[in-house]
């Protein structure tokens, strides 16, 4: 199974919006868009919104909340392509996020130990 972990240690490849869009299968991402207008109250969303590369794509195209995202942002700042070897590891910022999502302070922990 393929991998690809974001800064924050969310697994991009398990996203359906990288997914659909690696697929370039647009009725997917047109679904997917209906869905997280609904899911996330944002009627506002466009295609652009669920059109993603992964967070650190050069593309520039990266969708929903991630091109606002202060742990990305900090990443990129830094030139980390993940949090796990900054040396203000678990900050405030990751913390908080882990919080809600517990899956990505294992991936990073995993990839720590390496």
């Amino acid at each position: 199974m393929t991998t690809l972990i974001a800064p924050c240690g969310l697994d991009c490849a398990q996203c359906e919006a990288y997914r659909y869009t690696q697929t370039s299968d647009l009725n997917a991402l047109e679904t997917l868009l209906a869905k997280w207008r609904v899911e996330f109250n944002a009627p506002e969303m466009t295609i652009k919104d669920v059109t993603c590369d992964g967070c650190l794509a050069e593309s520039g195209r990266v969708g929903g909340y991630c091109s606002l995202c202060a742990i990305r942002k900090c990443a990129v700042e830094r030139a980390l392509q993940i949090c796990a070897g900054c040396t203000d590891y678990a900050c405030e910022k990751l913390t908080a996020f882990w919080q809600n999502v517990p899956a990505a302070q294992n991936n990073l922990e995993a990839l720590r130990l390496h």
